[in-house]
């Protein structure tokens, strides 16, 4: 059974089902060909995209008690020279935004972040890896 993502953010209270609802219309105009579905038992959003036979799975909105999320399962592999996606140290590959009620969300930021996050999730497991050799191969050694 599919969820709808509207049924997902009514049981959210309106402030945050309100940022959730700025997010997806980022996401959905950002990638417009991303197939949006709710994955029930993470209690989020995902975005798939459609590469040959598979899906690729490179976003995510994750309403959270005071918060919401723009998250990308890849998002070591994006190119974030100001530091501002959150999961550093928290987690090996997941990036996101986070966001409160009251925030005023940069929506050209976000977007461009989604799409690099598609293009992303369309590369070969080879390609990423590329990329993140790449990465490293420019961190600074101490």
């Amino acid at each position: 059974m599919t969820l709808p993502a509207e049924a997902l953010l009514a049981g959210y209270p309106e402030p945050l089902a309100e940022l959730a609802a700025q997010l997806r219309a980022i996401v959905r105009e950002a990638v417009p060909e991303a197939i949006e579905a709710v994955r029930v038992g993470w209690r989020l959003i995902g975005y798939d995209l459609a590469v040959g036979r598979r899906t690729a799975f490179f976003a995510w909105i994750w309403p959270e008690a005071g918060h919401v999320h723009l998250g990308f399962p890849q998002g070591v592999l994006l190119a974030d020279p100001a530091g501002r996606l959150n999961g550093a140290g928290i987690t090996k590959r997941a990036r996101w935004f986070t966001f409160v009620p009251g925030d005023l969300i940069a929506a050209d930021t976000c977007a461009d972040f989604v799409r690099e996050a598609a293009r992303i999730g369309g590369l070969s497991p080879s390609e990423r890896g590329a990329i993140a050799a790449d990465q490293e191969a420019r961190r600074p050694r101490t």
